[in-house]
């Protein structure tokens, strides 16, 4: 007789754990593991056994930070070898970023990690935070997808792809560069040539990438008349690093030109800012090379960020620069797929 799988449940947070309190919804301890207790559908043989770990403070993801993507990391590396497979209970407003997160955080990731909740408290009669928890238990003990991912409303997104989309529908969530993972229905059909292969594990099991200092890293979403003097006051030390939203595919004013040499003088020695340019297109690339516009922040020393989410590039840079790495070895890094987060366009990326 086979041995029944186990996920382990981390809950970190979020709406879906949370009641109502005299200052409005909030996470409650206890609340998930006590509620999950008495679910009957979770009794049933066809789904995996689970351990719930309540991650202690448990966090609106509006409070979400750095150090709290970190400890969920860890958790996930300090338990990884008795565990099928991980789901993190987490609230949607930040689940983009933390999902991204992780997915550069546990590069030897060769299991599943689903992370999940709702837009609905499980108090509520129509909560679709329910189906959200049986579905990613089954997707985390049962399904051989060895990413980082989002499961919600019946799709499995790879989490640095996935992007928030609405706040009041339940199909809260869209990846606009990269199909599901998988369609969940009456069945579960995973489209397997999407699927990453699985990580390599050293001998002491999954690590998280050493960090050793904390960044300061920001994103600025451009708009019509941002002038120089907000740049570069943006752009001054500690800064370290930067996303940039431009328009469509990669464009920000030309004209203004103390605008570009604000940001050429930040990209170049002796402050070395990395800087990466990501559209506030939900879908499609950025590609420097189409327009002059865009051209013109290329020369000003602007990565570009192909189709990478806003969420996956801040993430990312985050993480390789709190590894120690100096800025040119950032600059080679972002422009290379380290977990599925971008499909590289080496037209777009300079111009001489």
């Amino acid at each position: 007789m086979s041995t029944r799988p186990r996920v382990c449940v981390l809950h970190v947070g979020g709406t879906i754990g949370m009641v109502r309190t005299e200052t409005g919804y909030a996470p409650q301890p206890g609340f998930l593991a006590e509620y999950m207790a008495a679910m009957p559908e979770l009794r049933r043989p066809e789904l995996p056994a689970f351990d719930v770990v309540s991650l202690e403070p448990l966090l609106d993801s509006a409070d979400m930070a750095p150090e709290d993507w970190v400890r969920i990391a860890e958790a996930i590396a300090a338990r990884y070898d008795d565990y099928t497979g991980f789901v993190v209970v987490h609230g949607t407003d930040t689940m983009a970023y933390t999902a991204s997160a992780l997915s550069f955080l546990l590069p030897g990731l060769a299991k599943p990690v689903i992370l999940t909740g709702s837009q609905l408290s499980l108090t509520h009669v129509r909560s679709d935070g329910r189906e959200h928890i049986i579905t990613s238990l089954l997707l985390a003990g049962t399904c051989e997808i060895p990413e980082v991912c989002i499961y919600f409303a019946s799709r499995l997104l790879r989490g640095n792809r996935a992007q928030k989309v609405h706040n009041l529908d339940f199909v809260a969530f869209d990846s606009g560069n990269l199909p599901p993972l998988a369609h969940v229905g009456v069945g579960i059909e995973v489209a397997r040539h999407l699927v990453r292969k699985p990580g390599s594990t050293g001998p002491t099991g999954l690590t998280m990438i050493p960090l050793v200092r904390r960044p300061e890293v920001a994103a600025v979403r451009l708009f019509p008349g941002i002038g120089a003097a907000m740049m570069s006051k943006l752009l001054e030390p500690p800064l370290e690093a930067l996303v940039l939203e431009t328009y469509g595919v990669g464009n920000a004013p030309s004209r203004d030109q103390a605008l570009l040499s604000a940001i050429a003088r930040s990209a170049a020695p002796p402050r070395e800012v990395v800087i990466v340019n990501c559209s506030q297109c939900h879908g499609g690339s950025v590609r420097q090379t189409t327009y002059s516009t865009g051209a013109a922040l290329a020369r000003a020393g602007v990565l570009s960020g192909f189709d990478m989410t806003p969420e996956a590039a801040l993430t990312k840079l985050y993480c390789l620069l709190a590894s120690g790495l100096p800025p040119a070895a950032v600059r080679a890094r972002m422009q290379q797929d380290l977990a599925g987060e971008l499909t590289p366009d080496p037209a777009s990326a300079a111009v001489s």
